[in-house]
């Protein structure tokens, strides 16, 4: 009988499993097109200033740098912002890259045209501190997006018990989720208005099938696929109009919509 896989976020050891590099692969390309779509239905650039707040090993941040934005990713962990580094230098990017908690990001206030919020609402003790800051960074009509996880009995069963306790699929450390800090739309939006922020609603997303996402899971857990072909076996995709179960993406603006 093989040994459990040793969890450890944000190391690249090669015997460890990363469930938040796991995570972000997955949601690379809905994440990627949900902000491409609101900023064009918005009439805003894709261009500018964008800040990653929760940007892990950067892959979200070099997604955008991509699509032409001038990028600054803040994330509480020096291994994870040391490995985005090393990423983005590989990739010929220019991404400027701190380490500071969510809740005192510690950037310049008013500066930014997109300020995006990953793995940080579900995580945090103190989401009001987070919006307050991520509204403190926005500039005048700048936008701010997120995804987080929903609070129902099929997101409980998900992260709290599928990503944290069963040997097959666990890929989180015991206590990174809790039912406690996970966050329902209207909870959402109660923190966007009382940060003078105009809610933009949300969108639901989905692997094409559980099956496939549990699959895909595995075998970057083991160490057999590739973040790319990760994300091409989960294939998420965008669910507009569908109640979010799980996962949902959201935005608002500094301003009117």
């Amino acid at each position: 009988m093989g040994s459990a896989p040793l969890i450890a976020l944000d190391s690249a050891g090669p015997d460890t499993v990363d469930g938040r590099q796991i995570r972000a692969a997955a949601f690379q390309g809905v994440r990627l097109a949900y902000t491409s779509g609101v900023l064009e239905r918005l009439g805003r650039p894709r261009s500018g200033r964008a800040l990653v707040v929760g940007s892990g090993r950067g892959l979200l941040a070099r997604g955008l740098a991509g699509l032409g934005f001038q990028v600054t990713a803040v994330d509480p962990s020096e291994s994870a912002s040391a490995l985005a580094r090393a990423a983005a230098e590989r990739d010929g990017l220019k991404i400027e890259h701190r380490t500071a908690p969510a809740e005192r990001p510690a950037v310049p206030e008013a500066a930014f045209g997109l300020v995006y919020l990953a793995d940080t609402l579900e995580i945090t003790a103190d989401p009001d501190r987070v919006v307050e800051q991520a509204a403190r960074a926005l500039a005048p009509g700048g936008v701010l997006v997120y995804d987080t996880v929903n609070r129902t009995p099929v997101s409980r069963l998900v992260y709290l018990v599928a990503f944290q306790r069963l040997p097959m699929t666990r890929i989180m450390p015991a206590g990174r989720y809790a039912a406690s800090r996970l966050r329902t739309p209207s909870e959402v939006a109660a923190l966007l208005a009382r940060h003078g922020l105009t809610d933009g609603g949300i969108c639901d997303f989905k692997p094409r099938s559980v099956r496939g996402l549990i699959a895909g899971v595995r075998a970057h857990r083991a160490g057999r696929v590739t973040d790319d072909v990760l994300e091409t076996m989960v294939g998420f995709a965008l669910a507009p109009g569908s109640k979010p179960l799980v996962t949902y993406l959201g935005h608002a603006r500094k301003g009117r919509l």
